[in-house]
């Protein structure tokens, strides 16, 4: 997964400015108890410069090169929900990216408390 060009298989060349081992120590951190796609992008490239620009591709860019490749592995999945006719897409990481992946960023996580 980490050594495919995955930006080979987009309509365009665009490729998401970042490496690999910088964007999964922030998704590890910023999805551990879900994240909408918009945040986990402003997380790493600033605010959300939104469809209706020109900040559609580096969005879809993000999108189709990190988060789809990750969710393709197994690593994260995907849920949608609704909220003011739009249509919000949230990631949460899956057991697999718990048990297979030790990260530099495992020991800022806060366990999820259960009352």
């Amino acid at each position: 997964m980490l050594r495919v060009d995955h930006a080979s298989y987009a309509r365009f060349d665009d490729r998401p400015f970042g490496k690999w081992d910088v964007w999964l120590n922030v998704i590890n951190v910023e999805a551990d108890h879900g994240a909408s796609e918009r945040d986990l992008f402003a997380a790493f490239y600033g605010a959300d410069p939104g469809w209706d620009t020109d900040g559609w591709r580096a969005i879809g860019a993000f999108f189709n090169c990190v988060l789809r490749p990750l969710e393709w592995a197994g690593f994260l999945t995907e849920a949608e929900e609704t909220s003011e006719g739009k249509i919000i897409s949230h990631v949460f990481k899956t057991p697999l990216w718990r048990s297979a992946l030790k990260l530099d960023t495992d020991d800022m996580l806060v366990p999820i408390a259960i009352q």
